[in-house]
């Protein structure tokens, strides 16, 4: 039983935030649609009384009204979700320009160590000739 709601909650934090949005987008609809009373308003559509076409008219723009509000809220979410994702991205791209950065000057400071000891080197050489040469 333990396995099982382990299994549960590994694959509910697996979901991408796609999924979740579906998800909710369902569990939101399904929520809403109750509160749509179809089988009244079919009764009332065909009812030849001007007052019953009104409330028709009336459920339906509020259900819209609730369906495009609810729409607009989770587009919302989408567009705050990929500026952190390019916000995440900037941040990353910043993190490795500093780390090449360093990374660039450890190397010209050991290309200057290098150089200095070719030069220490040739010095060392020039002296072990000369030296020869003496002798």
């Amino acid at each position: 039983m333990a396995e099982r709601e382990q299994q549960h909650q590994s694959d509910a934090q697996m979901q991408s935030p796609k999924d979740e949005m579906v998800a909710c987008v369902m569990a939101l609809e399904a929520a809403l649609l109750p509160c749509l009373p179809a089988r009244e308003l079919q009764a009332i559509d065909r009812s030849p009384h001007p007052s019953h076409q009104i409330d028709v008219e009336r459920h339906a723009r509020d259900f819209m009204e609730a369906a495009k509000k609810l729409q607009l809220h989770f587009i919302g979410l989408q567009r705050e979700d990929l500026l952190t994702n390019a916000e995440k991205l900037r941040k990353e791209i910043a993190v490795m320009e500093e780390e090449l950065k360093v990374k660039n000057e450890i190397i010209k400071k050991n290309e200057r160590l290098i150089q200095g000891w070719k030069k220490e080197l040739k010095d060392q050489l020039d002296r072990h000739n000369t030296e020869l040469e003496k002798v």
